[in-house]
């Protein structure tokens, strides 16, 4: 009787000292922040160390169990709170293969089992941690992997695509279709014989590939991964995991991550560089997810009320302004950098996040890549939950330097705005639009030349440098630029389509801006006229690689501006100084045309006063310029920097719904006597 009450007194006495531990806080903003790593497990052969902030739990479990799914918790232990809002636990046993939760109790009520915040590795489905040797899924080569070698921001060339999208159809000729390893297959081919797959990216000429998000999302069931089932991948569930998905085996938990460490090493090594798309603006299900089961209230904005915010149109909008939500960010960021090697990121709603988390994020990016390319959406889909001037929205972009936001002026001004799928613009001969489509040339900067009160969305400049706007006319949102053509132009008569595309991918690519390709425009993708197809099955959404064939011309095309602008400086000078400074816009009579000029050898190039027009009419068009001897590169649908015959000044003609591109040319010169 004796032991057992000393025993309740020192327990009595273990609970009190534990309860002196807690500290009641009136509001989140008033939680501290962790220190050092928010790594959630640590693995070693003779222990496992677990920790979880959530500083206003009053006790926090963590389940260690033998499997993904199903079942229950083998083993049970508590947490201990420590100074800074974290709880600890050390396993002392090896715990390689098994898997763990976490379950926070507050206010008497425990909230449901979580991965974690940070979670790094997860079962089937990603509902629990998976307890791995991170090390041990580096592939072969790993450790010797270099970034291909980039020296500016204005030198990329961006194509943006879905993992499934890109391989899944018979005529891709990859094994691994739908998969991560489809980008690490070399030598595939078309049924007639054309590259595909990684060898298509490199005889394409790209620098970077954006990839759609592919981490771990919730919409898809892993375990019927062979099915046609599709989704872009906009809902996140765990943002530092890859997703089962696009893995050869989602019930392995290391098979995702080694999978996609050799779809990056062999993107390096064919010379390419890795975007990561990241959707932090919201999670799919915010009542269940970890962030809300772990420290309810805090990671998501609220309204008066009570209920959650939604900038984000999908439920809920996160509070990157608060410090853990942004030391959450900053950490992923940089561990996806670290961890996977990524090269970019491309930020889904920018412009829910508050402009010192995106500063933040950038400038610890840069210190470890200092041409890491960042950049995103400058919109949120509604008001968001904080002021508008500290949002990372395009109309802060000056704010935001070393950051890009995409150009909705100049996608806009091509092809017609993104509210009406039937109204067409510049593309469609409409007037009215030249001066979006100016706007878009110069990279959004103030240029002189530039009628701001004329162009679509924005009446002044918001770009500081022309690296700060992504140059684009259409994306994996809304229409693809074929459909979107033929439903603003239903009159197309044959061959124009053709004609109008090419037109289109010449002012994105001679633009100031950073060029971004959506997957498959190069070779005349359609997807059925379905302006919203993140759940289409694939015969809406794969690349059928057949048409590389049919439209080959095209993609000569697309492939031969890409080649001009990586040779020539004049297209991507990479300073709003020398865009001013070299680049003038020439006076033209009729409507439906952009011409201008780059003299004076800008950005010391070889070639000397290069002239774009870019013709939108059903007519031929006459151009005044400078009187001169100038040679042709870009001339009715074809590219060849050897030249495609001598023009003479003062006026030049361009063939009907097409861009002409000259440079002056004194050599040898034949009289035209």
């Amino acid at each position: 009787m004796r032991l057992l009450l000393t025993f309740m007194m020192i327990s009595m006495m273990v609970a009190g000292c534990h309860q002196e531990q807690r500290v009641f806080y009136d509001s989140p903003e008033q939680y501290p922040v962790r220190q050092g790593s928010m790594s959630e497990m640590e693995y070693t052969p003779a222990h496992s160390s677990f920790h979880l902030w959530s500083p206003n739990a009053d006790e926090v479990r963590l389940m260690l169990y033998d499997e993904a799914e199903g079942g229950h918790a083998y083993e049970t232990h508590h947490m201990e709170l420590g100074n800074d809002g974290t709880w600890h636990v050390k396993v002392n046993k090896d715990l390689m293969g098994k898997f763990y939760t976490f379950n926070v109790k507050i206010n008497e009520e425990w909230l449901g089992d979580t991965p974690g915040l940070f979670v790094k590795a997860v079962g089937v489905n990603g509902h629990r941690g998976a307890i791995i040797d991170m090390e041990q899924t580096n592939p072969e080569g790993w450790e010797s992997d270099r970034k291909p070698g980039f020296q500016r921001l204005a030198d990329a060339v961006v194509y943006e695509m879905h993992h499934r999208d890109f391989s899944i159809d018979a005529s891709s000729g990859i094994s691994n279709k739908g998969k991560f390893l489809a980008l690490t297959e070399v030598g595939t081919q078309s049924p007639e014989g054309l590259a595909t797959g990684i060898n298509h990216l490199q005889e394409l000429g790209v620098t970077h590939v954006h990839l759609l998000p592919s981490y771990d999302y919730a919409s898809i069931d892993e375990h019927a991964f062979k099915d046609n089932r599709y989704n872009w991948g906009y809902d996140p569930q765990n943002y530092n995991v890859p997703d089962g998905t696009y893995a050869t085996d989602a019930t392995k938990p290391d098979v995702r991550i080694r999978e996609f460490k050799q779809m990056v090493l062999a993107l390096h090594r064919a010379g390419i560089r890795v975007v990561m798309d990241v959707v932090y603006n919201h999670t799919y299900n915010a009542p269940n997810s970890a962030f809300e089961k772990t420290v309810p209230g805090y990671f998501y904005r609220m309204k008066s009320d009570g209920s959650f915010a939604d900038g984000s149109g999908c439920g809920n909008e996160t509070a990157s302004n608060r410090p853990m939500m942004r030391k959450f960010m900053v950490e992923s960021v940089l561990y996806w950098m670290r961890e996977y090697h990524i090269d970019g990121f491309r930020f889904d709603l920018m412009g829910i996040h508050d402009i010192t988390t995106m500063n933040e994020i950038r400038q610890e990016a840069q210190k470890l890549d200092p041409q890491v390319l960042i950049y995103g959406e400058g919109w949120a889909a509604s008001s968001p939950q904080y002021a508008s001037d500290s949002l990372a929205m395009k109309a802060n972009i000056a704010k935001l330097p070393g950051i890009a936001a995409f150009s909705d002026e100049l996608r806009d001004g091509l092809r017609g705005p993104w509210d009406d799928d039937k109204k067409g613009a510049f593309l469609a001969g409409f007037p009215g639009h030249e001066e979006s489509v100016k706007f878009g040339i110069v990279g959004a900067i103030q240029h002189s030349q530039v009628q701001m009160d004329s162009v679509n969305y924005s009446k002044k400049a918001w770009a500081m440098e022309p690296t700060q706007m992504m140059s684009y006319v259409s994306c994996h949102d809304d229409m693809c630029l074929v459909d979107r053509l033929r439903t603003s132009i239903p009159d197309l008569k044959p061959g124009e389509l053709e004609k109008l595309d090419m037109l289109a991918q010449t002012a994105v690519l001679t633009s100031q801006g950073i060029p971004f390709i959506f997957a498959g425009e190069e070779v005349m993708r359609d997807k059925k006229f379905v302006h919203n197809s993140y759940q289409s099955p694939d015969s809406v959404n794969a690349i059928n690689w057949h048409n590389k064939a049919r439209h080959q011309g095209v993609f000569n095309y697309y492939k031969g501006l890409i080649a001009m602008r990586k040779h020539h400086p004049a297209f991507r000078l990479g300073s709003a100084d020398l865009v001013r400074k070299y680049l003038e816009f020439i006076p033209v009579d009729e409507k439906g045309l952009v011409a201008f000029r780059l003299k004076d050898h800008a950005g010391n190039d070889v070639w000397n006063n290069i002239i774009v027009i870019l013709n939108a009419r059903r007519e031929f068009a006459k151009v005044n310029v400078p009187e001169g001897r100038y040679m042709a590169v870009v001339k009715d649908g074809l590219v060849y920097e050897g030249g495609l015959g001598i023009l003479y000044g003062p006026t030049l003609t361009v063939a009907p719904e097409s861009a002409l591109i000259v440079y002056e040319n004194k050599i040898d010169y034949i009289s035209r006597d």
